[in-house]
C-alpha cells in the first residue's frame, strides 16, 4: 500500500534526505516510505551540516599533523566520498547542457541527461576544484574550517529556493531519481530557514566577516543562475540544483577570502 507524504512521520522526511544526499549506510538502520523522497530539499542545509562538518573536521584536524595543502585536498575527498559526488555530477552536466545545447530546450536537456562527461563538464569540474583548493589554502585553517561549516548548509538553503521559483523541467518518469520534489509550505520554508541561516548566524558572531555581503553577493549569484535557467529551461532539473549549490557555496568562500585579503584579518574573534 503506497503512503501519501502527510501520513509519513518528519523524521523519516530527515532520514530520507541523509539516504539522499550522502553515501553513508543510513539505509541499513531504517528505510522510510518513497513519498519522504519529495521532500528532501526541504532537509537538504541539515544533510549539509553533516557533510559539512565531516569536511571541515577532516581539514582542521588534518592541518594539526599534515601541511595545510595535503589537509584541504583532504577535506575535499572526504566529502566527494561522503555525497558520491552528487553535487559535482550534477555541475558537470549542468556545463555540458548549457555549454553544449545552445538554446535548444530539448537538447539541453538530453545532453544533461547523458552519463557521459563532456569537455564543458571536465574544463568546468577542474576550474571548481582549483578554485575551491587554492580558497581554502588561502584561508587558515580555523576559519576554513568555521567557513565551511556554515557555507555548506547556507549555500544548500539558499539553492532550495529554485523548486519555489519554477515548476520540474521534466515530468517524473524522465527524472534521474524518478521523483519530483514538492512545492515547500510555511512549516517547511521556516525550517528550511532555520537549518540555513542558524549556523550564517554562528559564523558571523564568531568572525568580522560582513554578514550583508556574505549573504548578498551568494544569492545575487543564485538569482542570476535562476535567471540562466528559467530562459533556457523554464525549469530546474537536479541537475541544475546540484551545480548551483557548488556555485553558491564557491561564492561564499570567495566572499570571505575577498574581506580576508581586504582587510588583512583572519577574522576570528
Amino acid at each position: 500500500m503506497e503512503i501519501n507524504i502527510d501520513q509519513t512521520h518528519w523524521y523519516d522526511r530527515i532520514w530520507a534526505a541523509f539516504i539522499f544526499f550522502t553515501r553513508l549506510p543510513f539505509w541499513r538502520l531504517h528505510e522510510p516510505p518513497r513519498a519522504c523522497y519529495q521532500t528532501v530539499v526541504e532537509h537538504w542545509p541539515l544533510a549539509g551540516w553533516l557533510t559539512g562538518g565531516v569536511m571541515a573536521a577532516t581539514l582542521y584536524v588534518g592541518s594539526l599533523y599534515m601541511p595545510y595543502m595535503v589537509a584541504v585536498v583532504l577535506a575535499m575527498i572526504v566529502r566527494l566520498l561522503v555525497t558520491g559526488a552528487l553535487h559535482e555530477d550534477g555541475l558537470a552536466d549542468f556545463l555540458d547542457g548549457f555549454g553544449g545545447g545552445g538554446s535548444d530546450r530539448s537538447r539541453i536537456l538530453s545532453i544533461m541527461k547523458d552519463s557521459h562527461i563532456g569537455t564543458y563538464g571536465v574544463l568546468g569540474l577542474l576550474m571548481y576544484e582549483l578554485l575551491l583548493f587554492t580558497t581554502l589554502c588561502s584561508l587558515s585553517p580555523e576559519l576554513a574550517a568555521l567557513t565551511i561549516l556554515m557555507a555548506d548548509p547556507f549555500s544548500k538553503m539558499v539553492t532550495a529556493q529554485l523548486i519555489m521559483m519554477m515548476p520540474y523541467a521534466r515530468n517524473e518518469e524522465e527524472a534521474k531519481n524518478k521523483t519530483v520534489y514538492r512545492k515547500m509550505n510555511w512549516q517547511a520554508s521556516i525550517s528550511l530557514a532555520i537549518q540555513g541561516l542558524l549556523p550564517v548566524v554562528a559564523y558571523v558572531w564568531l568572525t568580522n566577516v560582513a554578514w550583508e555581503l556574505l549573504v548578498f553577493i551568494p544569492c545575487l549569484v543564485m538569482y542570476l543562475l535562476y535567471l540562466l535557467i528559467w530562459n533556457k529551461l523554464r525549469g530546474y532539473t537536479g541537475d541544475c540544483c546540484g551545480a548551483v549549490c557548488l556555485l553558491v557555496e564557491l561564492t561564499v568562500y570567495l566572499v570571505v577570502l575577498a574581506q580576508h585579503i581586504t582587510l588583512n584579518t583572519s577574522f576570528i574573534i
